[in-house]
């Protein structure tokens, strides 16, 4: 059965352009297209998909539509997952995303979509109950808490902040060290150091460690 998708944007262009994108996929079926937050909800009664690929800001509000959809659904559809679109890197976006929880919610920036499989790729991972942040979001997210007097993120290593926003963009430690140029043995090193440094419990599975990372980052703010 392929992924069924409602896609919510309020620009004409955006809207399609994501929803041609994605129609390239054989295992992805677009059930519906929406502009504004009111007719998103109603396309997920009405459909029942297992995914919404959502902007952030529609009418009526224009403020954090897609954010206010994806608490929503929490309560209304705790089974559909949410992958949010964003022109804005700011963590207080992606903080409301996941304050309920990462599972099966995601962060992205449409800048940084360079191909069909990346935003795919996050598609079939809230499916799974996973979750996807976007380095760029992960890093001003850890810049913003380093300010704070006393953070552990302070004692950090520059190699060690690499691997952190890698790791809560949902990386496996072969893709991180693929991506930083690092043995798979060492990358877990860094990662032990990172978990020690900043109070978490040492957690292998790759969704519960973009959880543990995120939520410490959200209680630090």
């Amino acid at each position: 059965m392929p992924i069924r998708l409602v896609i919510a944007d309020d620009h004409l262009l955006v809207r399609e352009g994501v929803r041609r994108l994605l129609e390239t996929d054989p295992d992805i079926e677009v059930a519906a297209v929406c502009d504004d937050l009111d007719s998103l909800l109603a396309a997920v009664e009405a459909e029942r998909p297992d995914v919404v690929v959502t902007d952030i800001r529609m009418p009526p509000g224009n403020s954090d539509e897609g954010i206010q959809a994806a608490e929503r659904l929490r309560t209304s559809h705790p089974d559909v997952g949410v992958v949010v679109l964003s022109q804005y890197a700011t963590p207080s976006y992606a903080l409301a995303l996941l304050e309920g929880g990462s599972a099966g919610r995601s962060y992205l920036l449409k800048e940084r979509i360079k191909d069909p499989g990346e935003l795919a790729s996050a598609i079939r991972a809230v499916v799974n109950g996973g979750s996807v942040i976007d380095p760029k979001v992960v890093e001003a997210l850890v810049a913003e808490d380093a300010r704070g007097e006393g953070s552990p993120l302070k004692s950090l290593t520059a190699r060690e902040r690499d691997v952190l926003s890698e790791m809560a963009a949902g990386k496996s430690n072969a893709a991180i060290g693929e991506s930083l140029f690092l043995a798979e043995r060492s990358v877990e090193k860094v990662i032990h150091a990172i978990f020690l440094k900043l109070g978490l419990t040492w957690e292998p599975s790759v969704n519960k460690r973009v959880k543990a990372v995120i939520l410490y980052l959200a209680e630090s703010d």
